[in-house]
């Protein structure tokens, strides 16, 4: 027997142990997710903003958000949130949940009415993560 520590993973292992887990959580709920993306375009077909996510167990979980700069002061961050929120409703889920750290969108997400779970201190010495959620009306 033995501990194997890598930072180069082999797929087929990661792969095993998500569907070991997978397998468990399959006794309690059902393991469907559906990956969500939206992205804002220009008319050149260029990507100025976009979101990364998946809505699994009645919840959407955003993954990632990105705004070009020159875009972040025109409202383009709050319509793609709002895309993905309606496209989780639809989709029956009850709220989202994301993190973001103190360099980051913290206030952007409050305007949006996140509110703060919890936070972990202490990221690159400095930085905290903050764990958000916003229940769905």
């Amino acid at each position: 027997m033995s501990i194997e520590i890598t930072s180069k993973p082999i797929k087929e292992d990661d792969d095993f142990v998500i569907s070991k887990t997978l397998e468990y959580n399959s006794q309690f709920v059902e393991n469907k997710y559906e990956l969500l993306s939206v992205y804002f375009r220009n008319d050149a077909n260029e990507i100025l903003g976009g979101i990364t996510g998946k809505t699994f167990w009645n919840w959407l979980h955003v993954e990632y958000l990105w705004v070009s700069e020159s875009e972040r002061e025109n409202g383009i961050g709050s319509k793609i949130m709002l895309a993905a929120e309606a496209e989780a409703v639809a989709r029956g889920c009850v709220g989202s949940t994301l993190d973001t750290y103190s360099f980051q969108a913290l206030e952007f997400y409050k305007k949006l009415e996140y509110k703060v779970i919890g936070s972990l201190s202490g990221y690159s010495g400095e930085h905290e993560r903050y764990y958000l959620q916003k229940r769905f009306r």
